[in-house]
């Protein structure tokens, strides 16, 4: 199932549920709320009429005007989730991610003006949409590139000195919270997914395996960065974002946890800030 690719993935989303045409307005002066009602449901839905009633400066009736502008806000609106999700539009193919964007964008508009914000519960969209049920990874893989968004647009955070940890007692060590940076990101998965993310987005990859993995997402630099986590590294990183102390994070972790591997990559990724 991992390793299946393109429309044939998905050759059930052409048959997508129809976004049912509006009611047309009952006779008379339709209230402000109802044409305003119809004027942003229309924006979204080019299966919609034209609002009643739309003019222009001089008078003239505007429906073409509506029409274009329409047209600009669903392209921007796909565009943006094609700019923020382009390895589940690889995975998907073009036509069925439009469709599938079309779908999102009438469900879901635009709650800010931001566009980098627009599309966060695009993954749960993916996830609850029948025609994309048999790809299972697909919503892990929407929400990784979700996280990866989100890191790059976190608050820096100050360098920590790893000088700090060598100066503390067991003790006080396992009492200690360890902070990490803004930035991070832990996606926990049953799927491969940092495997199919580089199999998807880079060339020459070998073809994922069969095995659940946590992606950690630090940004050491400017770009965010996913990796895979070893065994018990995603219940560790867990805990410490849930603000356990480092004692009850190990516990977490469990029997064969690598600690030395893992404080590695904190340290090194600059996904650690303090320790209090």
């Amino acid at each position: 199932m991992i390793t299946m690719t393109h429309e044939d993935q998905i050759a059930a989303l052409d048959t997508a549920p129809q976004i049912p045409d509006a009611k047309p307005c009952e006779q008379g002066a339709p209230s402000a709320s109802a044409t305003e009602n119809a004027f942003r449901a229309g924006l979204l839905d080019a299966g919609l009429p034209v609002p009643d009633g739309l003019i222009d400066g001089q008078g003239r009736g505007a429906g073409r005007r509506y029409a274009v502008y329409r047209n600009n806000i669903a392209v921007s609106l796909r565009e943006a989730l094609e700019t923020g999700f382009p390895a589940v539009k690889k995975l998907i193919g073009e036509e069925n991610f439009a469709r599938a964007a079309a779908l999102y964008l009438r469900s879901e508009p635009p709650s800010s003006p931001l566009m980098m914000h627009y599309g966060a519960g695009f993954p749960a969209f993916l996830a609850g949409l029948e025609p994309l049920a048999h790809i299972g990874y697909l919503a892990d893989v929407a929400r990784l590139e979700l996280a990866l968004r989100e890191s790059y647009h976190a608050a820096d955070a100050p360098a920590f000195d790893p000088a700090r940890l060598q100066g503390l007692e067991d003790e006080a060590l396992e009492q200690a919270r360890f902070v990490l940076a803004p930035s991070v990101r832990l996606i926990r998965s049953n799927w491969p997914l940092a495997q199919i993310y580089r199999y998807t987005m880079m060339a020459d990859q070998p073809k994922p395996q069969a095995v659940a993995q946590d992606v950690l997402i630090t940004r050491p630099d400017f770009d965010p960065t996913p990796q895979a986590l070893p065994p018990g590294g995603g219940a560790f990183v867990a805990a410490l974002l849930d603000n356990a102390r480092f004692g009850a994070a190990l516990e977490a972790a469990g029997e064969g946890f690598d600690l030395a591997a893992m404080l590695g990559l904190l340290l090194q990724s600059g996904a650690l800030t303090d320790v209090i």
